[in-house]
């Protein structure tokens, strides 16, 4: 999968935890990287890039870019501090949907849209700049 000129970042869904329908009917979706930690694989969307460690974003991810969840898009809302170097580093963020009472922590991302699905095996999560 080659990332396009305008993806900020990408990568693809190797397999939901069992419990990943649990965190996303309070409005919660785990991502993490391949290799997961035990202690979290049962509650994160794990992904890779193309088998190789996630990529780092092409920049900052800030307020107005968009998250493409398997062919949905969600406008992004919030970014915590740590939430762009914590993806690129281990693929790892706390995405909240249409939560914005939700306390931000550093390394979750906020966004807004229709109501999510947990994505399925194979499917593209990608973050787009703004329009």
């Amino acid at each position: 999968m080659a990332t396009t000129s305008g993806t900020l970042w990408n990568a693809v869904v190797l397999r939901s935890g069992k419990e990943t329908q649990d965190m996303l009917d309070t409005g919660v979706i785990v991502l993490f990287g391949e290799p997961v930690p035990d202690a979290l694989s049962d509650i994160c969307v794990v992904h890779n890039r193309d088998g190789r460690s996630p990529m780092s974003p092409k920049r900052q991810i800030v307020p107005g870019d968009v998250l493409n969840l398997a062919g949905t898009r969600y406008t992004i809302d919030e970014v915590g501090e740590v939430a762009t170097s914590n993806l690129g580093d281990l693929g790892h963020v706390v995405l909240y949907f249409n939560s914005p009472d939700q306390s931000l922590l550093a390394g979750a991302i906020k966004v807004s849209g229709p109501k999510p699905q947990v994505p399925d095996q194979g499917a593209i999560l990608a973050i787009e700049p703004a329009e």
